[in-house]
């Protein structure tokens, strides 16, 4: 029986999902340009996607306990204390993965999975507060966790801090500036019952079409400055025709929640996800794989 419900538990770490997140990995490992390592690239990518992102995605899901669709999941499972013994599992999983590549490394998954923490842990919880939890998740997701990945495969001081390597860093933040409200849109109402002010809540739905427009092209025009001080004319031709399909999408799926906000759902969202995370990893591959 208890291992039933370890398996009815598993998919609220809703590893899937974590792999949306891999267009800052792939963007950490082609902003080097010097060596580094693709063994080490490799474990990088299976600390952060496989344990690390599940282990907060599953710690979030413990404390909300979700009644309606969430990232990845359109029918969450109910939530039992098999799924907080995941967590742990998977966060010292997680740890011992990374102190096997360095120990800089493993420092810095420390750091992001007590933070992931703060902000569901009910005795802190930063999702309350709608500035300050956005400011955490763009900064950790976005600036911070391009230059772990980059500390992951081993790079030195001086790449990772040249400044239009700090610029890009900045660029992954302002994306996830632009992103993030984008996958609270449609829970406003069960966020407002736990309390929780998101900032697409403070928003509102067209509210947050308009920050992340203004979020996005922010990180457009400071990549495109970043590759233009590079001399790096190809990344950012590359980068243009990738995301064209992200483009369409987004202009679409506004158009439709500006004339009925009931277009702003699990399915909309879900579905921008997945073609926005697509896109932009086939375009910090290419690139990659051009140079």
């Amino acid at each position: 029986m208890r291992l039933a419900n370890y398996k009815k538990a598993l998919p609220l770490l809703r590893i899937p999902f974590s792999v949306y997140l891999m267009p800052v990995f792939w963007f950490g490992l082609s902003a080097l340009r010097g060596p580094w390592s693709g063994w080490r690239a490799a474990g990088v990518f299976v600390v952060l996607h496989l344990l690390a992102y599940p282990a907060s995605n599953g710690y979030n899901s413990y404390y909300d306990k979700d009644e309606g669709s969430i990232g990845g999941l359109k029918a969450p499972p109910k939530v039992t204390p098999e799924l907080l013994h995941l967590v742990w599992l998977f966060d010292m999983m997680a740890v011992a993965g990374a102190a096997l590549l360095s120990w800089p490394f493993a420092a810095l998954v420390v750091v992001y999975l007590l933070v992931s923490k703060a902000y569901s842990y009910e005795g802190i919880r930063l999702k309350k507060y709608p500035l300050l939890s956005t400011l955490v998740v763009v900064v950790f997701q976005g600036a911070f966790t391009l230059l772990m990945t980059q500390v992951g495969v081993g790079a030195a001081s001086a790449q990772l801090f040249e400044k239009t390597n700090l610029l890009l860093a900045l660029v992954s933040t302002l994306f996830l500036c632009g992103s993030y409200p984008l996958t609270q849109v449609y829970q406003h109402e069960e966020d407002a019952r736990r309390g929780d002010r998101t900032l697409s809540l403070r928003l509102g739905i067209r509210g947050t079409f308009v920050f992340a427009a203004v979020g996005l092209l922010a990180g457009a025009a400071a990549l495109g400055l970043a590759y233009w001080l590079r001399e790096e004319i190809r990344p950012l031709l590359i980068f243009l025709v990738a995301t064209g399909p992200v483009v369409f999408l987004f202009s679409r799926w506004a158009w439709a929640v500006w004339n009925d906000e009931k277009a702003a759902d699990f399915e909309h969202t879900m579905r921008m996800n997945q073609v926005s995370s697509l896109c932009l990893s086939a375009a910090f591959i290419a690139m990659l794989l051009w140079r």
